[in-house]
């Protein structure tokens, strides 16, 4: 992937242009990253060590935590340096990775939180069928799946984007390497990668998000038809409320940026909500769940007075 221009590296203008707010945004991001680090490697310790938790459910919920570290590693340790450094440039080599990486996890959290909301469907309206259909060898091949396909998502992007000519100013008016932002910069025709931008990542974006609403539609239809027990209307649609959460805190931004032209916002609002959902997002995803789930929680408390009495 090598670009048509002598173009070697571009410099990333960071979340804001008032310099006086970066020790400010980077101890408030440093914590962020701190708190999703820890808080999504603890859930991901608990799935591995505790046995009772080795269910289709929470084998999803470890792949959403181990890609929540990643996804935010993508982008927030390149905005920490900057907002500390004088020097804000990026290689074009490690432009162009930064948004592989950003394409490949972003879309795997997408796909994966429809394989989730499939979960919780099978489970609450087919629960005498449940252990068969999401047997073990059906939940790793899910997965495989879908970080294989949002791999090859990612890497049509990265190609495409390399291949553009940048002739013009290097300064990206944002925190990291993003398709949009570069475009702003290409030189030429983009009108292709404009359009795969809108078809592929659109019909990804869009078709796993109907996925899940016609997930939770079928649900609810089921509950308020079938379900006599309040109780267990109650358990039913708590533990589908974390993960509706999360589905929102990811979807509302992501659509905002992506569904809708580049002139209907300014690059300062496309910074402002992709905080939202590649900062914001992973670290508030662990809370949501140790929070309302409560087999997550006790597992937490057991290994976190395990570890207080082993000392």
């Amino acid at each position: 992937m090598v670009n048509q221009t002598s173009l070697t590296e571009f410099i990333l203008l960071g979340v804001t242009d008032n310099q006086e707010l970066n020790p400010l945004l980077f101890t408030l991001f440093l914590t962020v990253y701190f708190v999703n680090v820890a808080g999504n490697g603890a859930i991901l310790t608990v799935v591995i060590s505790e046995s009772g938790l080795h269910s289709p459910m929470y084998f999803f919920l470890g792949n959403l935590a181990c890609l929540d570290i990643c996804f935010s590693t993508v982008t927030l340790p390149k905005m920490l340096e900057n907002l500390i450094s004088t020097d804000k440039a990026i290689s074009f080599l490690g432009c162009i990775s930064q948004l592989h990486f950003f394409h490949f996890l972003g879309s795997t959290e997408a796909m994966l939180l429809a394989m989730m909301a499939f979960d919780h469907f099978v489970a609450i309206c087919k629960p005498l069928r449940y252990p068969v259909i999401m047997n073990p060898q059906l939940c790793s091949q899910m997965a495989v799946t879908v970080w294989t396909i949002a791999f090859f998502h990612a890497l049509l992007h990265s190609i495409m984007t390399s291949r553009l000519n940048f002739c013009g100013p290097n300064h990206i008016h944002h925190f990291f390497c993003d398709v949009k932002p570069l475009l702003e910069l290409a030189c030429g025709n983009n009108e292709l990668n404009q359009q795969l931008l809108n078809t592929v990542t659109g019909t990804i974006g869009m078709g796993t998000f109907f996925l899940i609403l016609l997930s939770y539609f079928y649900i609810i239809t089921y509950l308020l038809l079938k379900t006599n027990s309040c109780s267990m209307l109650h358990k039913a649609l708590s533990s589908c409320t974390s993960h509706f959460m999360v589905v929102m805190l990811l979807y509302a931004p992501v659509i905002f940026i992506y569904a809708h032209p580049a002139s209907w916002s300014s690059m300062d609002e496309d910074r402002i909500i992709a905080i939202m959902y590649s900062v914001a997002s992973p670290g508030l995803n662990p809370l949501i769940y140790t929070l309302r789930i409560k087999e997550v929680k006790g597992a937490l408390n057991r290994m976190i007075r395990s570890r207080i009495c082993r000392k």
